[in-house]
């Protein structure tokens, strides 16, 4: 047996992790194991197909990002090629990769990824390809899984920043407003903005207006808190029902939203009166050593995944259904998107202790 490797969209702490259990897990078998760069840039010629053996992924358990590299804007259907005069077409690349994977003598392939990648899976699998899915994403929003790796080191680097926060917010009296991830699920915000102790959460699911957010900024000096700690989601759509964008997206990108931050300041100092300053924490989420449970999480979807490809799962999915892993099928995690649920007791609880979502 011959399997190949490929990680998709954006980078999560775990990765590595994950290719980790993937390699030793199918070595211990007696199978071979490629790697594709770049998503599948490496299958379709663009980059490197390399191989993988228990000495490459010794020592990178611990390391951020992924060796094999990753791209957020590389579907095969619909490949960004730039002409000679500057202009980019997408194409559609997807029988390359089939041709390609056989002439590698490929057996079966493991895509680790979010919605876009597994999206991207399914279409192959339908096409023929033998695939196992693994999910990935710092914001928790894949279907069918109680939990995806990355999700919990991104949440400890956003409690990290709240914690710091709190202490410069109460020494100049000020209301702080933190951006964090989440273009469509607000589970970052939640979780960070329950455990950090902050005083508004803003996420995507949960309709909000200023008048409140600055109500209950109101409220806290009233009760001589004069400072605020505002948690707020990238893709928090505004009260008049725009979203933050933030730069010229390339070729084949979702559009970048960001920046709601900055706005949602501004307004609550002209409301308020009190000085109001917004912080960005970006791509720092997305960095670092993965938690504890990040790096056992992404160890047991990658043996998941190995014990998948001998049981020919194809057009499967592992996942983490408290306390056993599963496989289910792909198509069954995209027909619903998981988002935050407003009666989810998370919700309940931060409501009960005081936090108010704007609402």
């Amino acid at each position: 047996m011959r399997i190949a490797l490929s990680t998709g969209g954006g980078d999560a702490p775990g990765l590595n992790a994950v290719i980790r259990a993937v390699v030793l897990s199918a070595r211990g078998r007696g199978w071979d194991v490629l790697g594709s760069k770049r998503g599948y840039a490496g299958l379709l010629g663009d980059d490197d197909v390399v191989p993988l053996t228990s000495e490459s992924v010794r020592g990178i358990m611990a390391h951020g990002g992924t060796i094999l590299r990753t791209t957020n804007r590389g579907s095969p259907f619909n490949y960004p090629v730039r002409s000679p005069d500057g202009s980019w077409t997408e194409i559609d690349r997807s029988d390359e990769i089939i041709e390609n994977a056989r002439n590698l003598g490929i057996d079966a392939l493991i895509s680790i990824g979010g919605d876009g990648s597994l999206a991207i899976a399914q279409r192959l699998v339908e096409k023929g390809m033998r695939i196992v899915g693994v999910p990935k994403t710092i914001d928790n929003d894949v279907s069918g899984t109680v939990m995806t790796f990355g999700f919990d080191t991104a949440v400890n680097t956003a409690i990290e920043a709240i914690d710091k926060l709190h202490t410069t917010a109460e020494s100049h009296d000020r209301v702080m407003v933190l951006e964090v991830m989440g273009r469509d699920a607000g589970f970052i915000a939640l979780y960070a903005g329950v455990a950090g102790t902050a005083d508004v959460i803003l996420v995507p699911e949960i309709p909000w207006n200023m008048d409140k957010v600055c109500e209950k900024i109101r409220a806290r000096d009233a009760a001589g808190r004069r400072f605020s700690i505002v948690v707020v989601a990238e893709g928090v759509t505004m009260p008049d029902g725009e979203v933050g964008v933030i730069g010229e997206s390339l070729p084949g990108q979702a559009r970048r939203v960001g920046g709601v931050a900055d706005v949602i300041a501004r307004e609550i100092q002209v409301r308020t009166g009190k000085e109001t300053r917004s912080l960005v924490l970006g791509h720092l989420q997305r960095g670092g050593s993965p938690t504890g449970y990040d790096r056992l999480l992404a160890t047991r979807f990658g043996g998941a995944a190995v014990e998948a490809v001998a049981n020919k799962k194809w057009g499967h999915m592992v996942a983490l259904q408290s306390p056993h892993l599963v496989t289910i099928p792909i198509v069954d995690v995209l027909d619903s998107p998981k988002r935050v649920d407003a009666t989810h007791d998370v919700v309940r609880t931060a409501r009960a202790v005081g936090i108010s979502f704007g609402d």
